[in-house]
């Protein structure tokens, strides 16, 4: 197998540091590192991110992942994840995470303007 790329091993060991229970957004992970953004951060859990807890590492309006909803849902109410549950409007009623009481914030300090 090849080497991962650099930036592709630091988004995963940031994803590897949140706790069970606990989400950071593309965007968390990408102001963490100090570099990239959201979309660099989604490109890597897609591509790289299926050992890694890609359920952790999510949309900032807590959107389940499309196409693995019941797989992270299943995460989720394992690990006791805060969720918020759909309405009968919701298209096939799957809850929501609830980002205010699920988010991670890193729980430390920078060091030298980036934590890893």
């Amino acid at each position: 197998m090849d080497e991962l790329p650099e930036y592709a091993e630091r988004v995963l060991e940031v994803a590897e540091l949140i706790p069970a229970g606990r989400v950071m957004t593309y965007g968390d992970v990408a102001e963490w590192l100090g570099e990239g953004g959201p979309r660099q951060v989604g490109r890597v859990m897609a591509l790289y991110g299926g050992a890694a807890p890609w359920w952790r590492v999510v949309r900032s309006d807590g959107v389940l992942l499309v196409g693995h909803e019941l797989r992270a849902l299943g995460h989720y109410r394992t690990e006791g994840t805060p969720l918020r549950e759909a309405g009968p409007s919701a298209e096939g009623h799957v809850p929501r995470l609830d980002m205010k009481r699920a988010r991670w914030d890193g729980g430390g300090g920078a060091v030298d303007g980036a934590h890893i």
